[in-house]
């Protein structure tokens, strides 16, 4: 005999501004049975929800939703529920059964047919809950963008925060209240913003007017904060060369200096995270900084410490990278403790330093690199070639 089916508890609905004319019939059933409805205020004055409707706590969180399982449960959702929605966080703690969808239009969908842009050549960014930030390495002149915003106030902020990176001929437009008898949409540019009365739900979408950052390993050391302790841009070029950065891997930056490394190592592939240990705790903050500075602090971390007493316990990495404090006790740590097939990269630029990549490379084999660098400046009237210590880089695969 066959088991019979698990019939879903929760009814995830994706809601336009239209309300309940835009629903779907099975949205309107899931609906009127429902014994609970959990969204947003303005989601749940939508649909009439009444004394069944509960609105999300504040901070966010799914426990009400987990603690209705087993009765009759909708949760309402802007457009797709699985678009910057509640159906990803969600979905963690439900099995398949639990639950049935039933998305509407995304409200990238809805911008992008009001301003005749295609989907697949667009950027679409959740921001309305995450840093500005986020956009800086992902622009250049005519990057198309399409992005939610927190509320009416943060229009004016992703104004002034586009103009400050350089971005402030960026045409933009504003799109409120889309799908819905209130929809409407204005244009100005970054530099230019004075709009006011902004409704939310809001979006954003603009044409990026600037280059942006360059898109190759060894951006320049301006882009960083530092305090002269950082991998100069020719050597990083090399170093993230060696490091070989791929999809959601993670680096241990040992010695991190003002971060630089690790950032560029997150940029380099989608969902690469660094963990960036740092002895001196007055560099912590250009560590931070940089990862604030580059979108990138959910992806890195920095940790106060002195390896290798501070890797313990850490998650596990693909890749390691030793910039500074390298020594026969970390590297011997290193290769007792790393699982086969994690790549190892030192640099060293002291004698003693030197020695020791060099008895490195004898013992465990990979490759031993010289770069020596110079770099044309003055010389009185003249110029000269002003040459920079020489790195030593070993590089292997545990």
């Amino acid at each position: 005999m066959t088991a019979p089916t698990k019939r879903p508890w929760l009814t995830l609905i994706g809601l336009g501004e239209n309300g309940l004319e835009g629903l779907t019939d099975a949205s309107r059933s899931a609906l009127a049975a429902a014994e609970i409805i959990i969204g947003g205020p303005r989601h749940l004055d939508l649909v009439d929800a009444g004394a069944r409707g509960q609105p999300w706590p504040v901070p966010f969180s799914t426990a009400p939703v987990l603690a209705a399982r087993g009765r009759a449960c909708v949760v309402l959702a802007s457009g797709d529920p699985f678009w910057h929605g509640a159906g990803g966080s969600l979905l963690r703690d439900l099995d398949p059964g639990d639950w049935v969808s039933h998305p509407a239009p995304s409200c990238f969908s809805l911008a992008a047919s009001t301003l005749g842009w295609r989907l697949e050549d667009t950027l679409c960014l959740g921001l309305h809950a995450a840093p500005f930030a986020r956009l800086r390495p992902l622009l250049g002149r005519g990057s198309q963008v399409i992005c939610t915003l927190r509320d009416g106030a943060a229009a004016a902020e992703l104004a002034a925060y586009l103009t400050s990176i350089g971005q402030g001929d960026s045409g933009l437009t504003l799109l409120e209240r889309l799908g819905g008898p209130h929809a409407r949409h204005r244009e100005t540019t970054a530099a230019s913003y004075a709009l006011t009365d902004v409704e939310a739900p809001v979006m954003a979408a603009f044409v990026a007017a600037g280059p942006g950052l360059s898109q190759a390993a060894g951006r320049a050391d301006a882009c960083f904060a530092h305090d002269g302790q950082i991998t100069k841009r020719p050597i990083r070029a090399l170093t993230l060369s060696a490091l070989a950065p791929r999809v959601g891997e993670h680096l241990w930056d040992i010695g991190g200096g003002s971060g630089s490394v690790s950032v560029e190592w997150c940029l380099a592939a989608r969902g690469a995270t660094a963990t960036t240990f740092e002895a001196r705790a007055d560099r912590l903050a250009n560590i931070r900084r940089n990862a604030a500075d580059f979108g990138l602090a959910h992806r890195m971390t920095a940790i106060e410490g002195r390896a290798p007493q501070v890797l313990a316990d850490q998650p596990r990495p693909d890749c390691v990278f030793i910039g500074g404090g390298g020594s026969q006790a970390l590297l011997d740590h290193l290769w007792q403790t790393l699982p086969a097939g994690t790549r190892i990269v030192a640099n060293g630029v002291t004698l003693e330093t030197e020695t020791l990549l060099m008895q490195a490379h004898a013992s465990h084999g990979g490759q031993l690199l010289r770069a020596e660098i110079a770099e044309a400046g003055p010389l009185g009237s003249l110029r000269g070639w002003t040459r920079a210590r020489p790195v030593v880089q070993w590089s292997v695969t545990r």
